[in-house]
């Protein structure tokens, strides 16, 4: 590989006779991304739904109830119903599927999105290796056997995870792991849900409360549109949702849209703290092993199924029935709140799951009961009614996710529906706009300047329009020390100077190390090291900076070397003198308060 730097700082590198720059090479990256998490969301959905329909199908007599778009098996014979194997089975599946994350990757454990978004702010994009193939059979086991959960929790660790892998197999910097990450996530989502837009948004929106990471914006774009375009080429093209020819053309209809965003949001309140509540105060206070309690997350929503098994698995279909209006007002009422129920009882005891899909469940059961209100008050402006099933799913989830462009367009894309786009813009403001103190994701921050991924950043717009020669001058004459010279004369040099930090050289004068005399004042009374030990034993590694570097890279020095001084040496390896930490803080202090001033 033949490297180089050109005058206005971009990288090359040379494979197979081409030079690409650093750009390109990301998006190559992004597109071996886009074809692993194509092939992981692939045996992900099939490995799901071979498994709900043989356990919930076959064995309990349950078959689950499918959007026309995922339909990938056809129905076989349905034994009679099994109440009371529908019942057990969601704790057989959580208790198996504690065993392997506890076991093998706890990391895995809960709704997966978090995960992701931890490993972006405060991991430096590290996810292990072995985490998104546990998380992918976990989540299996849970939303095969019923539990109430969603797929894009698990399909964003997966494909988060795959792409931190391959970061790290090709030895990138932190930056460019964070940026396959999120170009990991990009591919899973668009992929899974076939939406190869709101996947990519979702992925940058979903790390901040009020920002995006707008610089993962052109990889994750490449990495869903790769994934997403393999995908549907092997399940099918056909959107996830189908739905009859749904356009917004009546003003006054957004006084309803209008209500629907105010009843998300206290809903959006409940769900969190309902969500946060079973784990906080419920889950994490039983004394047993961690391992056994999603079995009693199982076997609450196994309760809860014998009444209303429609919140048992994702409950797609049933939000497909909504929309056709083919649920009555008080069975989705019922549904709302059930569904927050079996969620933080299916997520919150450790089961392993995403809450996006319940959140699009509920929201949209939400917008059914709305939309059915409405229409019956009147029908002359609520002439749809499964409108604003679509308008509640992404309300909804912006709301409680802070993500309302991925949210809105991932809607209208599952939905293959564009028709609602002014409504849906509006009824996600208004609940995003109310729900700004809470989210569903906790590890979420609030804009860049609050994550620890971007604090590198933030000194590096500062420091790096400094250089060492601004603030520095250079001394008369420097104080150095020959590597040669014999404890007992560098006694007598320290006794006549107040310097802690001294460069040291070779015979040549060129610098070999730097003498911290913190690091020998415990031996300086050892008259029998005198003439036993020289200043070259006892210096440490040299560091240097020129007078052309940048303050950052003197601070990077200084952190790395943990010298409080170090020599500034030119180009013919004269030493210059020394630069103290102090010098480089206060000219940071400086260029702040002239910032601030300016602004001001």
């Amino acid at each position: 590989m033949d490297s180089r730097s050109s005058g206005k700082g971009k990288v090359f590198f040379r494979l197979s006779g081409f030079r690409f720059n650093q750009s390109a090479k990301m998006i190559l990256y992004s597109v071996l991304v886009g074809v692993i998490t194509a092939g992981a969301a692939g045996l992900f959905y099939a490995g799901l739904a071979w498994t709900s329909h043989t356990v919930l199908g076959r064995l309990a007599g349950y078959p689950p109830l499918e959007p026309p778009g995922e339909r990938l098996l056809a129905p076989g014979p349905v034994p009679s119903p099994r109440p009371w194997l529908l019942f057990l089975i969601p704790a057989a599946g959580g208790l198996l599927s504690g065993l392997i994350v506890y076991k093998l990757a706890p990391e895995a454990e809960g709704h997966g999105t978090d995960a992701m978004i931890d490993a972006f702010h405060n991991k430096k994009g590290i996810i292990r290796g072995r985490v998104p193939i546990i998380k992918g059979v976990a989540s299996i086991i849970t939303l095969g056997t019923g539990g109430s959960a969603g797929r894009e929790g698990p399909i964003a660790q997966i494909g988060a995870g795959f792409g931190s892998w391959l970061g790290q197999l090709l030895k990138l910097d932190a930056r460019q792991r964070r940026l396959l990450l999120m170009a990991g996530t990009a591919g899973g989502l668009g992929a899974i849900f076939r939406a190869p837009l709101g996947g990519a948004l979702t992925s940058i929106e979903v790390l901040y409360k009020e920002d995006f990471e707008s610089e993962g914006a052109v990889t994750s774009i490449v990495a869903s549109v790769v994934a997403y375009t393999l995908f549907t080429f092997v399940f099918g093209h056909q959107s996830i949702f189908s739905t009859p020819p749904m356009h917004f053309t009546n003003p006054a209809e957004l006084f309803f849209f209008g209500i629907l965003g105010l009843v998300c949001a206290p809903l959006g309140l409940l769900y969190t703290r309902m969500f946060y509540g079973a784990r906080d105060h419920l889950f994490r206070r039983i004394p047993i092993p961690k391992h056994f309690i999603p079995a009693l997350g199982g076997l609450g929503v196994g309760v809860i199924g014998l009444f209303l098994p429609q919140v048992m698995g994702s409950g797609w279909g049933f939000l497909q029935s909504a929309i056709w209006g083919d649920l009555g007002i008080g069975l989705m009422l019922a549904l709302v709140f059930m569904k927050m129920a079996a969620t933080s009882l299916t997520i919150s005891s450790g089961g392993s799951g995403g809450v996006f899909g319940p959140t699009l469940f509920i929201g949209g059961m939400i917008g059914g009961v709305i939309g059915q209100v409405g229409h019956l008050m009147y029908p002359e402006i609520v002439t749809q009614p499964g409108a604003y099933v679509l308008v509640g799913m992404a309300a909804f989830f912006a709301g409680v996710a802070s993500a309302p462009m991925g949210a809105m367009l991932m809607v209208c894309e599952m939905a293959n529906s564009y028709g609602l786009l002014a409504p849906l813009m509006l009824v996600s403001v208004i609940s995003i706009v109310l729900s700004r103190r809470w989210s569903i994701y906790e590890k979420q921050v609030t804009n860049k300047f609050e994550s620890p991924a971007h604090e590198a950043d933030m000194t590096v717009n500062v420091l790096q329009e400094v250089r060492v020669q601004d603030i520095f001058r250079p001394e008369a004459q420097a104080a150095t020390l020959s590597g040669a010279m014999k404890f007992k004369d560098l006694k007598e040099v320290i006794s006549r100077t107040r310097e802690s930090y001294f460069p040291v050289v070779d015979i040549a004068g060129r610098l070999s190390g730097i003498l911290n005399l913190h690091d020998v004042r415990t031996v300086l009374f050892e008259d029998a090291l005198s003439d036993l030990v020289v200043v070259a034993e006892l210096a440490g590694p040299p560091v240097q900076v020129r007078p052309q570097d940048d303050l950052f890279t003197a601070l990077t020095r200084f952190m790395d070397s943990g010298y409080g001084q170090i020599p500034v040496v030119d180009d013919t390896g004269a030493i210059w003198g020394l630069l103290a930490h102090e010098d480089v803080i206060g000219a940071y202090h400086h260029q702040i308060s002239a910032r601030k001033g300016t602004e001001d």
